[in-house]
C-alpha cells in the first residue's frame, strides 16, 4: 500500500496542495495526473507562500521526485514560469522533475479558442480559466493533438502543427472575428521550447511502475475536484478531464492494483468558482463572511469564489464514486466566530426530499438544500495539535461531517501553515 491518491471531494479549491505538501514529507515520488495550469495549489511554509499551477506540490520537499503525468496537458510557458519562480526561492528541480513524453501540449491557439468561446457564450459561459485546457483535450480526443514526444519528430510536428493552425485560424477568423495566427512564428517558438523542455522529458509511467514495484512511497495528486469531473461532475459546468480516483491510473499509467489508499480533501464548508449549480450557496452576508474569513479567491485567476454551507449530499456522492478510505478536512478554523453553522443532509427536488446528487443539470439547478444548523465556537483553533485540543462544539461539528459523509476524517487542518494539521 505504497501508493496514495489525493482527490478533491468538492468543486475544487479544497486545499489539496497543503495536504500533498504535508504528506510529501514521507513520500518519495509525487505525480500529477490530470488538468493543466488551470489549477492552483497554495502552500504556506513559514513566512513564504508558494502558488503552483502545474508542478506537483511535492516539489517543495528537496528529496521528492515530481512527475507530470500523461493525463496532464502542458503549456510550456507556464511550466518554465513555475520553474523560474521556484529558482527564485532556491528550490532546484534538476534531476527530480519530469514530464511524461505522452502528455499533450497546449499551444497559443488553444488559449485563444478557449477565451473566444467563453466570450461568445456570454451568460451561458462555463467559467473556464481561459488557459486553453478544454481545447487541448478536444484535440487529444480528436486525435489531432501534439504530444511532448511529437516535439522531437520533425516531420510529424510540422505536418500536424500546420493542419492545426490552419483549422484554428478558420475558426478564429470566421467564427470569432479574431486575427489569424502565423504558423511559422508558432513553429519557431515550438522549436525553442522543445529544446528547453528536453531534459525534463521521460517515460513517467515507467518511473512510477518501478517505484511501485520497489515499494517506494508514491502520492498521486489530482487537480480541481470530483464534482468537476467530465463524466461524473455537474455537466456541462465541469472541467475537461477526470479528477476522480479512476483518472489517477489513466493519467499516470499505474495499474489500478497499485492504489493502496484514496484520500478525499474537503472544506469544512463549500465553495465553487465559475458558473453552474450550487445548492448550498449562501447568497447573503453569510456567503460574504465565509469568503472574507476564508480568503476565498482563486489561486489561478483571482476570481472570488462562491461560498456556502457543507453539502452532505454531494459529499456522499463523491465518496461513492471515488471510494475514499479517509478524508482530510480543511479550513475548519475559518468557521471560528459563527454562532451557528449550517450543514446539508438532503436536497429538496420538486417538493420532495432527496439524498441523491442528480445527474441532470436541470434537476441539480432546481435542488434546494435542507439546512440543519449546528452550534459554532469562538475559540481560536490555530494552536491545536491534537483533536482533543479543539473546543467541544468544533469536535462535534467534525464528527457530524464524518457521520454525514460516512467516511472517517483522518486529517483536520486548522490553519494555512504546513504544520497546522491534526492527524487523528
Amino acid at each position: 500500500m505504497s501508493v496514495k491518491v489525493i482527490i478533491g471531494a468538492q468543486w475544487g479549491d479544497e486545499g489539496k496542495g497543503k495536504l500533498v505538501d504535508y504528506l510529501s514529507e514521507h513520500t518519495e515520488i509525487v505525480a500529477r495526473y490530470q488538468g493543466g495550469a488551470n489549477a492552483g495549489h497554495t502552500v504556506h511554509v513559514k513566512d513564504k507562500k508558494y502558488v503552483l499551477h502545474l508542478i506537483p506540490g511535492g516539489i517543495l520537499r528537496p528529496e521528492v521526485i515530481c512527475l507530470i503525468g500523461n493525463g496532464v496537458v502542458v503549456y510550456p510557458e507556464a511550466f518554465f514560469e513555475e520553474v523560474g519562480f521556484l529558482a527564485t526561492h532556491d528550490i532546484s528541480v534538476k534531476d527530480r522533475l519530469f514530464i511524461s513524453e505522452r502528455a499533450h501540449v497546449i499551444f497559443p491557439y488553444h488559449k485563444l479558442v478557449d477565451q473566444a468561446s467563453e466570450e461568445v457564450l456570454k451568460s451561458k459561459k462555463i467559467g473556464t480559466t481561459g488557459k486553453g485546457i478544454g481545447p487541448a483535450y478536444v484535440d487529444k480526443f480528436h486525435r489531432s493533438g501534439i504530444r511532448v514526444t511529437d516535439l522531437y519528430d520533425e516531420s510529424r510536428l510540422e505536418d500536424v502543427l500546420k493542419e492545426n493552425v490552419d483549422q484554428k485560424n478558420s475558426l478564429l477568423v470566421d467564427s470569432f472575428g479574431r486575427p489569424p495566427l502565423n504558423y511559422r512564428e508558432i513553429l519557431s517558438k515550438t522549436h525553442e521550447f522543445a529544446q528547453k523542455l528536453e531534459p525534463f522529458v521521460a517515460d513517467t509511467s515507467e518511473i512510477l511502475y518501478n517505484g511501485w514495484k520497489s515499494g517506494r512511497n508514491i502520492l498521486l495528486e489530482g487537480a480541481q475536484g470530483c464534482l468537476l469531473d467530465i463524466d461524473f461532475g455537474s455537466y456541462p459546468y465541469v472541467t475537461s478531464s477526470n479528477p476522480t480516483s479512476g483518472g489517477s491510473v489513466i493519467g499516470t499509467g499505474l495499474p489500478p492494483t497499485a492504489i493502496g489508499e484514496i484520500i478525499g480533501v474537503v472544506k469544512a464548508y463549500t465553495t465553487r468558482v465559475g458558473s453552474g449549480p450550487f445548492p448550498t450557496e449562501c447568497l447573503d452576508d453569510i456567503g460574504e463572511r465565509l469568503r472574507a474569513q476564508g480568503n476565498e479567491f482563486g489561486a489561478t485567476t483571482g476570481r472570488p469564489r462562491r461560498c456556502g454551507w457543507f453539502d452532505g449530499v454531494a459529499m456522499r456522492y463523491a465518496a461513492r464514486i471515488n471510494g475514499f478510505h479517509s478524508l482530510a478536512l480543511t479550513k475548519l478554523d475559518v468557521l471560528t466566530g459563527f454562532e451557528k453553522i449550517g450543514v446539508c443532509r438532503n436536497y429538496r427536488i420538486g417538493g420532495e426530499a432527496s439524498d441523491k446528487f442528480p445527474a441532470a443539470g436541470r434537476l441539480l439547478e432546481e435542488s434546494t438544500a435542507e439546512i440543519e444548523m449546528l452550534d459554532g465556537w469562538e475559540e481560536n483553533l490555530s494552536q491545536s495539535k491534537r483533536f482533543s485540543d479543539l473546543p467541544g462544539t468544533a469536535r462535534k461539528y467534525v464528527q457530524a461531517l464524518e457521520e454525514i459523509s460516512d467516511v472517517p476524517i483522518k486529517y483536520v487542518s486548522v490553519g494555512v501553515e504546513r504544520d497546522q494539521i491534526i492527524t487523528r
